[in-house]
This record gives C-alpha cells, structure tokens and sequence, in this order.
C-alpha cells in the first residue's frame, strides 16, 4: 500500500510532509495489522496507527509555557492554530537526547485534539499483516504497558506499536486543551 508524501514549506521555511492513506485502503486497526508510521527514540523503533498522523514537520524550538509538565516542550502555531508539542522521550521516561537535523515533530490528530509529538527521527510507513502483531508481554507492575499496542516483528527488529491515545491519558488531554 503507498502512501503520499508531499513536501512542501510554510511561511517559516520548515519542512513539511502530509501523510494520507490511499483511499479504499484499509489501515492500522485497533490490536491488529495494518499501516503505521515508525519513528525512533533513542534506538528502539515505534509505530503508531497512520490515521492518527495529520503530517510531519522538521523541529522548530516552541514557546515555552511557564509551570507546564516536564513533557510539555511549549507550543507552535501551525496555520492560526496553536498546537502543543510533547517530548516522546520524557513522555515515555527514555534518557534525553541532543535535538539535531533528524529530529522531527509528527503532527497528530489525538481525540480530535491537535497535537505534536518531537521524536528523534521518522523512518517509514509500514503495511503490517495482522499475524505479525503480537500482543505486548504481560509485565503487570513493573512496566505502564497501557499505551502498548502490540509487537512486530519487521526484518530483523522489534517494532512497538503505541496507541497515542492511550499514552497521551485524558488529564493530559484536557491540560493541552487549556493552553
């Protein structure tokens, strides 16, 4: 299955990438196979579910929000709207990392709320055969395994699969929504 990406810049010069499935198609389900974009963080790959990706846009430094949580990098305007952009890597608890040419902020439509998400770089959309989803391991505890889809196998790496809306919980929700 293809995937259209189109670049083009805004008035700012950023780089900016629209991610639509074809039409007719169907995509990513909810504990199955499906399309996905997988980015990287750190050296573990992801995916997320394609339908929840507005579009990509290479890193710009946001504006700061005073008393925001540690996650909450500040905010961009995209187009007239003002859009909150989360840091993965805090999110997630994954050490820190030095933002550079890779770094790219996946524009996501999360509970119809707009929002960023920084990671370190985007690697592909991948069409995924159900079978090669493997629900994610029972660790009980030890490890928040809500926002955990499932695991693939592709080649010869691990894919997780994260449900956005799961990680991103509704009082994470509505703290965005206020800004």
């Amino acid at each position: 299955m293809t995937v259209a990406f189109e670049t083009s810049t805004t008035s700012t010069s950023s780089s900016v990438r629209s991610v639509a499935p074809q039409r007719g198609k169907p995509a990513a389900q909810s504990a199955g196979g499906g399309e996905y974009l997988t980015f990287r963080l750190g050296a573990e790959e992801y995916g997320i579910d394609i339908l929840k990706v507005q579009e990509i846009r290479s890193y710009e430094p946001p504006t700061r929000i005073a008393n925001s949580p540690e996650f909450l990098k500040g905010v961009v305007n995209l187009r007239g709207v003002i859009v909150p952009i989360i840091d993965l890597r805090v999110k997630l608890g994954c050490d820190s990392a030095k933002l550079d040419g890779f770094t790219v902020v996946i524009v996501l439509n999360v509970k119809g709320k707009v929002v960023g998400a920084v990671v370190d770089s985007v690697s592909d959309v991948t069409q995924l055969p159900g079978d090669a989803v493997q629900p994610a391991p029972d660790m009980s505890a030890v490890v928040d395994m809500r926002f955990i889809q499932g695991i693939a196998k592709v080649s010869d790496n691990m894919l997780i699969l994260m449900d956005i809306e799961a990680l991103l919980s509704s009082e994470d929700l509505n703290l965005l929504s206020s800004i």
